[in-house]
C-alpha cells in the first residue's frame, strides 16, 4: 500500500466517488480531497431544473460526503503538478505530497467572448452558487435568452417557461440537442415551441448589447432580441489548464488509457469531465463524456485502480448514458451518438409523445436516444453492450410490439 497520501483533486461527484471507492477497498492511509469551492460535494443535475425553479432546496443536492474519513481541503485551487517531486502545488503555493493522484477537476463553462461579455445579467450555469444567483434573477421575471440549445440551454429554457417567463433560445445549429440526431432534435424543437419558447436556429449571436446590463442579444442575421438576462450555454472545457506544465499528455482532457490511468504517468489517474480515454464505441482515439453517470462510474473505477499496480487495473468500458428532463419529459441517451451520422427511428408513438432512435442506421448499434421511454433504455443499453446490429434490434422491437402492442408511457402535457 502507498505510504504517502492519496490525493483526489476535485471535490465534486467524480472525486467523491473515487475517494469513497478507495476507502471501500480497505485503504486506511491518509486520503486528501482538494476542492476549489468552499462546499462539500453536491450533485449538479438539479441546478438547471429544481433548484433553479425554486422547488428544491440547495440542501437536496448534498452528496453525503461529510462522514467520509478524508482530509478535506476546500476553497483550495490546484495550481500545478510537480510529478518529479510527487507534489500537488496549490494556487497559493502550498504543496501536498502524493503517492497516487486522481484528477477529477471537472469542467468549466465556455464563456461569451464577444461584445458585451462584461455586462451584468450575462450568466453561465455550472455551480450551485451560479444556480442560486440565476434563480434570484429569474424571480424578477426578466425576458430571457439562452445562447445555446444543448442540454443546459434547453433545461434553463424549460425551467424559465415553467416560471412563466418570456424565453428565446438561440443556436447556430439547425436543431436543439444537435449531437443526438435529427429525429430527436426536431422533436425537442417542437416541444419547446409548443410550450411557448421562441426558438431561433441556424443563426449565431454577434453581440450582447447594453449600457451596463443586458438589454438585447443581436443575432448574425441582424435580428435584435430584447432581453434582460442571457444565459450562455455553449458547452464546457475540461478544467486541466493547471496541468499544462506537468508533462502529462493532455487533449482534450487528461489523456488516459482504458484503465483511466494517465498515458504519461502510472501514478496519475483521471475521472469525470477531466478524463479522455479510449472507449470500444469510440471511433477516435479518446473521448470525453460530461455527464453524471460517467463521473460516478469513472470516479469509482479510478479510485479502485489507484490502489492497484498498473498491470492489474480494470478497464473502463461502461456504455455511457445520460439524461435530461424538460417539461417533465425525460430524454435519455445510451452509447455514443454521432451528431451528423445516419439514424433509424425504432419506436414512434402515433401521437408523437414517444420516440426512440438508434445510430447508425445499419451495422452494430452504437447509441440509442429515447424520449419518454424510460423502461426501454435498460434493454437498449444491453443491446449496445452485446454488440447487436441495428437490424437485430429493430426486428426485436417489431416482434415485441406485435406480441404486446407498443409500450405506452404517459407523457405530461
Amino acid at each position: 500500500m502507498p505510504k504517502a497520501p492519496i490525493v483526489v483533486v476535485g471535490a465534486s461527484l467524480a472525486g467523491l466517488r473515487a475517494a469513497t471507492a478507495i476507502r471501500a477497498a480497505g485503504y486506511d492511509g491518509e486520503l486528501v480531497i482538494v476542492g476549489e469551492e468552499e462546499r462539500l460535494p453536491y450533485t449538479r443535475p438539479p441546478l438547471s431544473k429544481g433548484v433553479l425553479q425554486g422547488v428544491e432546496d440547495p440542501e437536496s443536492t448534498d452528496l453525503g460526503g461529510a462522514d467520509l474519513e478524508v482530509s478535506w481541503r476546500l476553497g483550495a485551487r490546484a495550481g500545478a503538478l510537480d510529478r518529479e517531486a510527487g507534489r500537488l502545488v496549490l494556487a497559493d503555493g502550498e504543496q501536498i505530497p502524493y503517492s497516487r493522484l486522481v484528477v477529477a477537476t471537472g469542467s468549466r463553462p465556455r464563456q461569451w467572448m464577444g461584445p458585451g461579455a462584461r455586462l451584468a445579467g450575462l450568466h453561465t450555469l455550472r455551480t450551485l452558487d451560479d444556480s442560486l444567483r440565476l434563480r434570484d434573477q429569474l424571480l424578477r421575471r426578466p425576458r430571457l435568452v439562452t445562447i445555446g440549445a444543448g442540454f443546459i440551454g434547453c433545461e434553463v429554457a424549460a425551467t424559465a417557461r415553467a416560471l412563466g417567463l418570456e424565453v428565446t433560445m438561440v443556436d447556430v445549429a439547425e436543431r436543439p440537442l444537435a449531437a443526438f440526431g435529427a429525429s430527436i432534435g426536431d422533436w425537442v424543437e417542437r416541444i419547446h415551441r409548443a410550450r411557448g419558447v421562441d426558438v431561433r436556429l441556424g443563426v449565431g449571436v454577434d453581440a450582447v448589447e447594453g449600457a451596463e446590463r443586458v438589454e438585447a442579444v443581436r443575432l448574425a442575421d441582424g435580428t435584435r432580441i430584447a432581453a434582460d438576462l442571457a444565459v450562455v450555454a455553449l458547452g464546457a472545457l475540461p478544467e486541466v489548464e493547471w496541468l499544462r506544465d506537468s508533462g502529462l499528455a493532455i487533449g482534450p482532457g487528461v489523456r488516459c488509457n482504458a484503465t483511466l490511468t494517465s498515458v504519461t504517468d502510472p501514478d496519475v489517474l483521471a475521472a469525470g469531465d477531466a478524463a479522455a480515454w479510449p472507449h470500444p464505441l469510440a471511433r477516435q482515439n479518446a473521448i470525453r463524456v460530461e455527464h453524471w453517470t460517467n463521473a460516478a462510474e469513472g470516479g469509482r473505477l479510478a479510485g479502485r485502480n489507484a490502489l492497484r499496480a498498473p498491470g492489474e487495473r480494470e478497464r473502463y468500458e461502461s456504455v455511457p448514458r445520460m439524461w435530461s428532463d424538460q417539461y417533465g419529459i425525460r430524454i435519455q441517451v445510451a452509447g455514443l451518438p454521432e451528431p451528423a451520422g445516419p439514424e433509424r427511428v425504432l419506436e414512434a408513438d402515433p401521437s408523437g409523445d414517444r420516440l426512440v432512435a438508434a445510430c447508425p442506421d445499419s451495422g452494430p448499434i452504437r447509441a440509442a436516444v429515447a424520449i419518454a421511454a424510460p423502461r426501454r433504455m435498460v434493454w437498449y443499453r444491453r443491446q449496445i453492450e452485446q454488440g447487436a446490429s441495428v437490424d437485430e434490434v429493430a426486428a426485436a422491437v417489431r416482434a415485441d410490439e406485435e406480441a404486446l402492442g407498443p409500450p405506452r408511457e404517459a407523457v405530461p402535457s
